[in-house]
């Protein structure tokens, strides 16, 4: 059938208040765009006539300026989940503005499906091609698009001309069955393909399709610096070891890195280490990095849900798609992040903490036990399963006045029982096979800043160290609550709690 050419602002003025909205996308990466840019407008009009306008968001991860910024800022979401990144999004939730979910990204299709968050009114999907029959070609990610393609009363394409037609054929659809019909996902080695190259709609669904030119809106992360790249090293040297004593394979295992710079720093100097065999990755955000080592034969295959790179990284891509098309595969999140998926191929997982204690309880998503900063995105899905799971952050912040190990996280997200590995640029702590006196010890020795180090010494000594993990219930979050009183942990006076 022929389908409807319409104009950004005619698709949002097919959303209403109340409604919910599923975006196709994970990162900014094949994010909604010129759609929710027009609907904040509407919003800002409806507010100003003293209406209300709100609606509630579902989407496979973080979005771009063009949908989570424009829509915080007109005060146009009520309710979003999961993940996210956007400043101003970050701010609103802080100042208790939007009710915001933080769950883990593998969830967020299943728990659309079952219904936890209300029906999907309304789907905007960005592709590349769309055929008459309702076959969507998604662009650089998948998330969750599949399931609210499927779910949605109404969809809305944004055929964005921005991305090439070469992507057709990049992704692979698959979307399980619900309990109790849910079969094993039948993925053995990351180049596995299960699926479709596409999503098939209901054409009878597709309300409009808008013509765009709209680049993603990728963030360009910063070059490495001494302090990454020794954070980086410290992982590869680590790795290494463990292939030597046999703990590794020596053919190695597939690895899953987190965003930002140190993941990038720790992709680099994995893919320098001469000792190191050609791996393949399986994780859920391929960066820049992993793109250069695949041209370098040093990834032999990448299995993602999004190509969260430069838009000339991806552009690179699309043009040599003759060279990737063999070496790259994008999933939806579920997929991308399945436990079962994980916990089978062996996955070496690397994500980024924002605080760790001495028992190796990990903090990945609040400021200060309180604010939130992004959310925990994929990281608990690999962490919990991973063959080996690792964290990663420098061992100090903002200048030295803040500890990244303290005595007592202000917020977990991942326990002690699936952290293995702590690294900072000071050392690596391997927590395997300790009790939690043991692992005090490691990390102390191994992670903390010389600054600290006597500082959590000194913690330890006001517990009786009779229990089977001390603390000082008092003073546990003391170092916190120096740092809220005088901006430095470094100050923190223990003698108070005796």
């Amino acid at each position: 059938m022929a389908f409807n050419h319409i104009s950004a602002a005619e698709a949002a003025s097919l959303i209403k208040h109340g409604y919910n909205i599923g975006l196709s996308g994970f990162t900014p990466a094949g994010t909604a765009k010129a759609v929710t840019a027009e609907l904040a407008k509407i919003a800002e009009a409806e507010h100003a006539k003293g209406n209300p306008f709100q609606v509630g968001i579902f989407t496979g991860a973080s979005t771009g300026e063009s949908c989570d910024g424009v829509l915080s800022r007109a005060k146009a979401i009520r309710y979003r989940a999961p993940y996210t990144t956007n400043p101003d999004f970050r701010k609103a939730v802080n100042n208790g503005e939007i009710a915001y979910n933080d769950i883990h990204l593998s969830q967020m299709a299943q728990e659309v499906r079952y219904g936890f968050m209300g029906k999907v009114d309304v789907a905007i999907i960005e592709a590349c091609e769309v055929t008459d029959d309702g076959k969507i070609y998604l662009t650089a990610a998948g998330g969750i698009a599949p399931t609210i393609a499927r779910l949605a009363d109404k969809i809305i394409i944004e055929l964005n001309a921005a991305h090439s037609k070469a992507a057709m054929g990049l992704h692979d659809v698959y979307e399980p069955l619900d309990p109790p019909y849910r079969r094993e996902i039948p993925i053995y080695k990351p180049s596995d393909r299960i699926g479709t190259p596409y999503i098939q709609a209901d054409p009878k669904k597709i309300v409009g399709i808008v013509d765009t030119n709209w680049p993603d809106e990728a963030r360009a992360f910063a070059a490495g610096d001494p302090l990454t790249d020794k954070i980086g090293q410290n992982v590869a040297d680590f790795l290494v070891a463990d292939m030597k004593r046999g703990i590794i394979p020596p053919t190695f295992l597939p690895l899953q890195s987190g965003v930002g710079n140190i993941a990038n720093a720790v992709l680099g100097a994995l893919g320098h280490s001469t000792a190191i065999p050609a791996f393949e990755v399986y994780t859920e955000v391929i960066q820049n990095a992993v793109i250069g080592l695949i041209r370098d034969g040093r990834v032999k295959f990448a299995s993602g849900c999004s190509l969260t790179v430069t838009n000339d990284c991806l552009n690179e891509v699309y043009r040599d798609m003759d060279f990737f098309r063999d070496k790259l595969v994008l999933r939806p999140s579920e997929i991308s992040n399945s436990p079962e998926i994980v916990r089978r191929l062996g996955i070496i997982s690397i994500n980024t903490a924002i605080e760790a204690d001495i028992y190796g309880n990990v903090n990945s998503t609040h400021i200060g036990g309180t604010k939130m900063m992004n959310g925990i995105g994929g990281s608990g899905d690999f962490t919990r399963n991973a063959y080996i799971s690792i964290f990663t952050c420098p061992s100090v912040a903002k200048e030295g006045k803040i500890s990244a190990i303290v005595p007592m996280v202000s917020h977990e997200d991942h326990s002690e029982h699936d952290v293995n590995i702590i690294v900072t640029e000071q050392g690596v702590a391997d927590l395997r096979g300790k009790s939690p006196k043991e692992r005090a010890q490691t990390i102390i020795e191994n992670c903390v800043h010389p600054d600290y180090k006597q500082i959590l010494w000194d913690y330890l000594k006001l517990t009786d160290g009779k229990a089977q993990t001390p603390h000082c219930i008092r003073a546990a979050l003391g170092m916190h609550a120096e740092l809220a009183k005088s901006g430095d942990m470094r100050n923190v006076d223990w003698g108070q709690y005796k």
